[in-house]
């Protein structure tokens, strides 16, 4: 969604009245999840709300855009905006029918860039399986810092498991997301 918001964002000076009802009907997408956020929803609570709240927001605003792009002239930035959305609407819209999914990936990319502004540096692992390994790591590590894990507490409780002794299905609750230490 932040993508979305963005290019509408950036054509406000080609048509601001549109524009500006785009951004306060996303605003209030956004409200709901930082409402969510406060009251520490569950999984099933933020779907609830997200189904009473955010899907009817999404279903008028999604078919206002289709209705307005087809008013504008094709290569106008805001008529690129909103074809750029309406061409993702349904992943665009995917989170709001689960608890589970964010309403973008900011907080991911956030955290990538670290991988970016360090992959020079992974050139050296020594091997391809190391430098897969480390990434696995790395990709772990940064989940616990997502989920206010204490990466060190979680690493050494984890790997001072006998994992062979585990049912097949409990192993997921060591992941830094389900695990409670």
């Amino acid at each position: 969604m932040a993508h979305a918001r963005r290019k509408i964002y950036d054509a406000r000076s080609n048509n601001e009245q549109l524009a500006s009802y785009a951004l306060q009907e996303i605003a209030k997408l956004y409200g709901i999840e930082q409402a969510c956020q406060e009251e520490q929803l569950n999984e099933e609570q933020k779907k609830d709300r997200r189904n009473k709240e955010s899907l009817p927001i999404l279903k008028t605003l999604g078919e206002w855009m289709k209705n307005e792009y087809q008013q504008l002239r094709p290569k106008s930035l805001i008529a690129q905006a909103f074809a750029y959305s309406i061409k993702r609407w349904e992943k665009l819209s995917l989170y709001a029918h689960t608890g589970n999914l964010m309403i973008d990936n900011n907080a991911i990319e956030r955290c990538m860039r670290n991988v970016a502004v360090g992959r020079k540096n992974h050139l050296f692992c020594g091997s391809h399986d190391a430098a897969q390994r480390a990434g696995l790591l790395y990709s772990l590590l940064v989940t616990c810092k997502l989920n206010n894990v204490n990466p060190h507490n979680w690493l050494k409780d984890v790997l001072s498991r006998d994992i062979n002794e585990m049912p097949i299905n409990q192993i997921k609750t060591l992941l830094p997301y389900n695990w409670k230490g």
